[in-house]
């Protein structure tokens, strides 16, 4: 997004919260996988973002960390910026070498390029097993229709996108949401004042993708926090 003007959350964090985890509990049980699992983790690097940018490096940081300490979980880091500007970076496991390529991404001038995401994850898991693709951005300046379509052929190949969005921006709102959907993955909205519920979500979301319901039980009664909610959720608790 070329402008860096957010719109404020008009609703309770808490019943984002409370959404996105009903959403996650309505997925189906992870079909049976390989060793490791794999994630996608795509960035919105355009100039919106910047006036954030070093916080959600930070929460992001950590989530590469807590993965890494549980092992069975290669993460490939992806983002757009600027115009037409699209990478991602080798499938790794190691929480140092995604640091390393995430302190080095500047923000840059843009629309957003959130087909070539779904559809870079499409190719990916047309080549190898994808459990899940987890989104940060903060708005859409795309054909939503198109990324509908694209959501639909992620749901054929049955990789649920959790997307979460930086900011209240209603347009972003409501086509997060209907990816989601399709996808059967979930949508969260975050500010700075949920920083720590983002950090744990994404924690949560990434260690469920590596070990499934177990390791999230694990994680829920190490961390507690969002991940024993997100627990509690998933198995019909509170």
């Amino acid at each position: 997004m070329t402008s860096s003007r957010k719109n404020p959350l008009r609703q309770s964090n808490r019943e984002d919260v409370d959404s996105f985890l009903q959403q996650v509990r309505a997925r189906a049980p992870l079909a049976s996988q390989s060793d490791r699992g794999r994630l996608i983790f795509a960035l919105d690097a355009t100039a919106s973002r910047e006036p954030l940018w070093d916080r959600a490096c930070h929460i992001q940081a950590q989530m590469f960390e807590q993965t890494a300490t549980l092992g069975g979980l290669d993460i490939q880091l992806a983002y757009y910026r600027g115009y037409g500007e699209f990478k991602a970076a080798p499938w790794t496991s190691r929480a140092d070498e995604l640091l390393s390529v995430m302190t080095a991404i500047r923000c840059g001038a843009g629309q957003t390029q959130i087909a070539r995401v779904l559809q870079h994850t499409i190719k990916q898991a047309n080549h190898g097993q994808v459990n899940a693709l987890v989104f940060v951005g903060d708005c859409v300046e795309e054909d939503p229709d198109n990324l509908a379509r694209l959501a639909g052929q992620l749901s054929i190949v049955g990789v649920p996108v959790f997307l979460f969005q930086d900011g209240g921006d209603p347009a972003a709102t409501k086509t997060f949401a209907r990816i989601a959907q399709l996808t059967r993955g979930a949508h969260c909205r975050f500010d700075a004042a949920s920083a720590g519920q983002l950090r744990d979500l994404l924690c949560a979301v990434a260690v469920y993708a590596a070990g499934g319901s177990k390791a999230l039980r694990e994680l829920g009664r190490s961390h507690g926090g969002e991940a024993l909610r997100l627990t509690r959720q998933l198995h019909g608790g509170d």
